[in-house]
């Protein structure tokens, strides 16, 4: 991830000779940290902007200050079209107990709707990042079973003159997280994160892996099937037929999230009620004073006064809360909806 566009700049400057051509994806208030460089013209850009990103007021992550996205960018190279895609989901901070599963769950899902909708004029499809994922998550088991696409990370095994990922992993270089698609990187280059391709509906190419060569005056990416040829006209895989599982099983965990936003909706509303009644309160008790309705100020001028600054503080604190996990509860009720209606038309396919 490059967060600063000063070091994007910096690194322009130094790898133009080999990568002339470069984008920056701007992103959030702190920016996406998503770039991409290429040796070969870019065609265009597009950027998608995940609806749920964490919290504001988790300023310890700062994964909302972010703006978690998903670029694309569309290159041809030798007349095959490859539409490459950049994205980095939200953090994992425990394992054990993941509040932002839901959130992660959503973007998996936006990010292989998004690459459905995109992909559709294209020969090979590259996905790479950081998506922050196990392989066998049901975050990628639905990211794999929607889009076709294949896990690098648990496919790739070696080939002639590099190492795997698991081999680069292994040895602690860089940053390899797990989940992406088929692929392997070449001997002496930082661990991409998460790379892949996959086969354009009907017409594209079904491929077994990909080389990324060390030598950077020969950078080109070469494909092959399992039997070692350079290019195979076949059909896509069929989907797995566990794919209706797994969209249940991730409606089952957005459904928790769901559930969590709601509370937290009621909690943020009730408290802006309760401020708002004890501001009430404080001001008929200032107009009965004012009046001379009551004999006297029940409490001094500065404990009234702070007290009053102290509801003000709760009113606009809470109702900040309850309009934010409001915009929450609408986007996890948008994608468990979308998942149920998948989920209808995975059953009803013969």
């Amino acid at each position: 991830q490059v967060w600063s566009e000063q070091d994007y700049s910096d690194l322009k400057v130094k790898l133009g000779g080999c990568y002339p051509f470069s984008h920056y994806f701007r992103s959030g208030v702190i920016g996406s940290g998503l770039c991409v460089f290429s040796r070969f013209p870019i065609l265009d850009t597009l950027l998608y902007q995940y609806s749920l990103n964490g919290y504001p007021y988790m300023l310890q992550h700062g994964d909302w200050f972010c703006g978690k996205s998903v670029g694309l960018v569309i290159i041809k190279i030798s007349g095959i079209v490859f539409n490459v895609y950049v994205t980095h989901l939200h953090a994992e901070y425990c394992r054990e107990k993941d509040a932002y599963l839901p959130h992660r769950l959503v973007q998996a899902w936006e990010l292989a709707q998004f690459i459905r909708h995109t992909s559709q004029a294209a020969d090979v499809v590259l996905l790479g990042g950081d998506l922050n994922m196990h392989p066998e998550d049901v975050g990628i088991r639905l990211l794999r079973g929607w889009t076709g696409l294949r896990d690098a990370f648990a496919e790739a095994t070696r080939f002639e003159g590099g190492e795997t990922l698991a081999q680069v992993a292994q040895r602690g270089c860089g940053c390899p997280i797990p989940g992406g698609v088929q692929g392997q990187v070449g001997r002496g280059l930082e661990p991409p994160g998460l790379v892949g391709g996959v086969p354009a509906q009907g017409r594209g190419w079904h491929w077994g892996g990909f080389e990324v060569p060390s030598d950077p005056d020969n950078s080109m990416i070469q494909f092959y099937d399992s039997t070692g040829r350079k290019r195979l006209s076949r059909p896509c895989p069929p989907a797995e037929p566990t794919l209706a599982d797994v969209v249940t099983e991730a409606r089952t965990e957005v459904g928790v999230g769901l559930r969590a936003a709601q509370r937290q909706r009621y909690s943020a509303g009730r408290m802006a009620v309760l401020a708002l009644l004890l501001l009430l309160l404080q001001a008929a008790a200032a107009l009965g004073a004012l009046a001379g309705l009551a004999a006297g100020q029940p409490f001094p001028k500065l404990s009234f006064s702070l007290l009053a600054f102290l509801a003000l503080g709760v009113l606009l604190l809470a109702t900040g809360l309850h309009l934010f996990h409001t915009m929450e509860v609408k986007m996890l009720q948008g994608t468990e909806e979308q998942l149920r209606m998948a989920l209808r038309a995975l059953q009803e396919r013969p």
